[in-house]
């Protein structure tokens, strides 16, 4: 019955560090695309003479690309439903078609790099590209260890069932999910939007 008290007392101690670590985490996320966004700001008019946003914005490709990370989204919430219904093959089968759309966006956003390299307009062309680049580069950056993440999940969850650590990692990323998400409604309005009124 000790023994027992201990276990339970030891995995509650791992949990709460477990939760202080994250929102650890999320806080010095939140402060990191700050600075970022305020960068951006300050220098997104800074173009030496070159194009500015207005002039490389391609918005229905954007908003393709946001559609990508928003739908994303909503098939995780899924894939956390059906955990909170113990379906551990609906929580592969959600986890994947997330997997697919959060590499379709930043497939998207790469080629969007690329291509704005290739015609010159590179990060090293001006601050207001320099800024673009390190903002919405960061935030693929997140998204391409999220992606990396839910793949380990999936292959572990196959392995050891909705038990409760992979319970509380899927809550995790879930949580830093949706994060991204919010980030990326930022740097759409921010950037995109705003850069081409």
């Amino acid at each position: 019955m000790t023994t027992e008290i201990l276990t339970a007392h030891a995995e509650g101690d791992e949990s709460s560090t477990d939760v202080f670590g994250f929102w650890l985490y999320i806080m010095s996320d939140c402060i990191l695309f700050s600075c970022l966004f305020a960068t951006f700001i300050v220098l997104r008019h800074n173009t030496f003479g070159g194009v500015g946003m207005r002039e490389i914005t391609n918005l229905p490709y954007v908003f393709k690309e946001t559609l990508f990370l928003l739908a994303s989204s909503f098939t995780f919430g899924m894939a956390i439903l059906s955990m909170y219904k113990n379906h551990q093959s609906r929580v592969i089968g959600w986890l994947i078609v997330t997997f697919l759309l959060g590499l379709s966006f930043v497939t998207m956003e790469v080629n969007e790099f690329a291509n704005l390299i290739s015609e010159g307009h590179g990060p090293q062309t001006s601050g207001a590209m320099s800024a673009f680049f390190t903002l919405v580069g960061t935030h693929g950056l997140h998204v391409s260890l999220g992606l990396f993440w839910m793949l380990v999940l999936i292959i572990q969850t196959a392995i050891f069932k909705l038990n409760p650590t992979i319970r509380r990692r899927l809550t995790y990323l879930g949580l830093f999910w949706a994060f991204l998400d919010i980030v990326w409604i930022f740097v759409f309005t921010i950037v995109y939007l705003m850069g081409v009124a």
